[in-house]
C-alpha cells in the first residue's frame, strides 16, 4: 500500500480515491507507452509557448497531466525508472536497483539486464551487454495482458538503450535495442532465434546511414535560446574518422536527436510489421517507445544547455508525426499514449553556482570509495570491510567481518560518521537502518527505503546534499538522487475514449501508469502493483 507521507492532507484524501465504479469503455485496439528519458517535467512546461500544434501540445491540451508527479524511489536511474513503468512497483520489490551494482555471491559488478545465456541476434554481444530480464523479479503489465489473453496480445518495445527496452517488454513480450556498432535494431536469443522479416527489411534498409554528414543545428531563432547557459550556438556534426558510416559514426549518433527519429521509424516498422492494433476479437497490443537521446544530451550539456532546448523542440516535432502516424493507421479513437519519463536532471554544477547561487559540486566516486575503505582499515586493525561498490550503493565483506569478530553495527557507525564528515555528502543509510521497523520519517527516508532491495543494494546507501552528484569529471550533468528534480517528471495519459483531459493536481507517481492501464484492459494488475488508478482522469 502506498504510504501518503509525501502530501499535505488535503492531497492524500483526494490521491487515495478508490478505483472509477463505472465499468472502462471498451479496451483500445493499442497502448502506447512512451518513456523520453532523462526528461524532468519542468522542461516540458519552461518551453510551452515554443511547441508545435501536434506533439507535447496536443497532449498537454487533449491529455490528462499530472504537474505533481514523481518516480518514488530514492535511486533515480534509467533501470530504476524503466522497471516502474510497467510493473507499478518499487525497487524493493522489483529487484533492479540501478543501473549496475554488486552481485553478493561474486563480489563483482553486474549490469541489470545482463545474462550470459542470451546474445544478440546477428550482432557481437559482449558479457556485460543487455539481453534479458532475468533480474528482473517481477511481472509487468504486458505480462498480465498476454495472460490475459492466451498469448494472442502483442507486447513489444523498443530503445536505444538495451535496459529501456528489455524493462518494459517484461518477461513475455519483444525488446528491440539500438546497436551501437553497426547502428542496428536488434534484438536477443532470449525473445528469438532469428528476426522476423519485417526487421531484416528495416536492416536492410540501413536508415541509420541518412545522417551521415549531416549537422544538428539550432532549429529555432537565436533569440529563442536567450534565456539559457551562456555560450555560443551550437553545430554538432555526424561523421567518423574513417570518412564513411562505422561504429564511431553509430556511436556519434546516440547524442542528438536522430536516434529517436530511428527509434520511432523502428515503432512504426514494428507496427505494421506485426500488425499491432490490429488483433482480430478486440485483444489489445503494447508499444513500450523508449527515447534515449535527451538522457545523452542532457548529461554532455546540461538540462539548462542550448542543446537540450533544441533537442526538446525536435523532439516535440517527432511526437506529432508520430501520433499523426497513429491516427491514420489505428485510428484516433482506438489508442491510448501514455508519455512519462524514467527520471529527471540536475543542472550542470556549475550552472546551478553561477546562475543560481546554490551550493554545488561533483564527488569522485573513486576517492570517496577508496579514502573509506582506508579508514575502515585502520580502524578495525586492518580488517577490511568493504568487498565493492558501485555508488550510491557500498557492500560490505560479511564473512572476513565474521572471521574477524568484528560487528556490522560498528562497521556502519564507522562508515556513517566518517562519509557524513565528506564534502558533498548529505545522509547515509546502512542495513541496520533500513532494517528498522516502521521507522517511517521524512520524504527522502520514504523513497530510500523504496529504493532499498535487501539482497541487491548495498550495506550502505550514501546520499549526495542536494545539487551535488557522484562524479569523477568537470563537466556535464546527472541523476540519481531522491531530490524533487530527480523525481518530477512528466505523467500525461491521452485518449479521447477513455480520458478526461486536463491538468490534474493530485499528486502522481509512476507506479500508479500500470495499475490504471490494467483498469482500462480489463486484466489484473502485475503482482508488485503498488499504484493506484487514476480514477479522477478517467472517462
Amino acid at each position: 500500500m502506498r504510504t501518503f507521507l509525501l502530501l499535505p492532507l488535503a492531497l492524500a484524501a483526494s490521491a487515495a480515491l478508490a478505483a472509477p465504479q463505472t465499468k472502462p469503455a471498451a479496451a483500445p485496439k493499442l497502448v502506447v507507452v512512451m518513456a523520453v528519458d532523462g526528461l524532468p517535467q519542468e522542461q516540458v512546461l519552461r518551453y510551452r509557448d515554443q511547441y508545435g500544434q501536434g506533439g507535447f501540445r496536443r497532449l498537454l491540451d487533449q491529455g490528462a497531466w499530472y504537474a505533481n508527479a514523481h518516480q518514488a524511489h530514492g535511486t533515480t536511474v534509467t533501470a530504476v525508472g524503466h522497471t516502474a513503468i510497467l510493473t507499478g512497483a518499487y525497487p524493493n520489490q522489483h529487484g533492479i536497483v540501478a543501473n549496475n551494482w554488486i552481485d553478493r555471491a561474486t563480489g563483482k559488478e553486474i549490469y541489470c539486464t545482463e545474462d550470459q545465456a542470451h546474445k544478440y541476434i546477428g550482432e557481437e554481444t559482449r558479457p556485460d551487454d543487455g539481453t534479458s530480464p532475468a533480474k528482473l523479479r517481477v511481472d509487468t503489465l504486458g505480462d498480465q495482458l498476454r495472460y490475459a489473453t492466451g498469448h494472442r496480445a502483442k507486447v513489444l518495445a523498443v530503445s536505444g538503450k538495451d535496459r529501456g527496452a528489455i524493462l518494459l517488454a517484461g518477461k513475455t513480450g519483444t525488446a528491440y535495442m539500438y546497436m551501437e556498432n553497426t547502428g542496428n535494431f536488434a534484438s536477443s536469443t532470449y525473445y528469438m532465434q532469428q528476426h522476423p522479416a519485417w526487421v531484416q527489411r528495416f536492416q536492410q534498409g540501413k536508415p541509420q546511414d541518412r545522417y551521415y554528414g549531416k549537422t544538428w543545428r539550432p532549429s529555432l531563432a537565436d533569440s529563442a535560446y536567450a534565456s539559457d547557459a551562456d555560450g555560443p550556438v551550437f553545430a554538432f556534426s555526424y561523421y567518423s574518422e574513417s570518412g564513411a558510416p562505422d561504429a564511431g559514426y553509430y556511436k556519434r549518433l546516440k547524442a542528438g536527436p536522430y536516434l529517436d527519429e530511428l527509434t520511432l521509424d523502428f515503432a512504426r516498422a514494428a507496427i505494421e510489421g506485426e500488425g499491432l492494433g490490429t488483433n482480430p476479437a478486440g485483444v489489445p497490443d503494447v508499444l513500450g517507445i523508449s527515447l534515449s537521446a535527451h538522457d545523452y544530451v542532457n548529461h554532455a550539456y546540461g538540462p539548462e544547455s542550448k542543446m537540450s532546448h533544441d533537442h526538446l523542440q525536435r523532439l516535440d516535432r517527432m511526437l506529432a508525426g508520430f501520433f499523426s502516424y497513429l491516427d491514420k493507421r489505428v485510428g484516433a479513437d482506438d489508442y491510448i499514449v501514455v508519455l512519462t519519463a524514467d527520471h529527471g536532471f540536475a543542472n550542470t554544477a556549475e550552472f546551478s553556482k553561477a546562475q543560481q547561487h546554490i551550493d554545488a559540486g561533483r564527488v569522485d566516486p573513486k576517492k570517496l570509495v577508496e579514502g573509506l575503505a582506508e579508514h575502515l582499515k585502520a580502524t578495525f586493525n586492518g580488517v577490511q570491510p568493504i568487498v565493492n561498490a558501485s555508488l550510491p550503493n557500498i557492500y560490505f565483506d560479511q564473512p572476513a567481518l565474521d572471521k574477524a569478530g568484528v560487528k556490522r553495527l560498528e562497521v556502519e557507525a564507522a562508515a556513517s560518521k566518517w562519509l557524513l564528515a565528506q564534502t558533498g555528502i548529505a545522509d547515509v543509510y546502512t542495513r541496520s537502518r533500513f532494517e528498522e521497523a516502521g521507522a517511517n520519517g521524512t520524504r527522502i527516508d520514504l523513497l530510500m527505503r523504496r529504493a532499498w532491495h535487501r539482497y541487491e543494494s548495498g550495506d550502505l546507501v550514501v546520499v549526495p546534499r542536494a545539487y551535488w552528484s557522484f562524479g569523477a569529471g568537470t563537466s556535464g550533468a546527472t541523476h540519481g538522487t531522491p531530490y524533487a528534480y530527480d523525481t518530477n517528471v512528466p505523467l500525461i495519459f491521452m485518449g479521447k475514449r477513455w480520458i478526461a483531459p486536463g491538468n490534474y493536481a493530485q499528486y502522481a507517481e509512476v507506479v500508479d501508469i500500470a495499475p490504471t492501464l490494467a483498469w482500462l484492459l480489463h486484466i489484473r494488475p502485475p503482482a508488485g502493483a503498488e499504484g493506484r488508478v487514476l480514477g479522477e482522469a478517467m472517462r
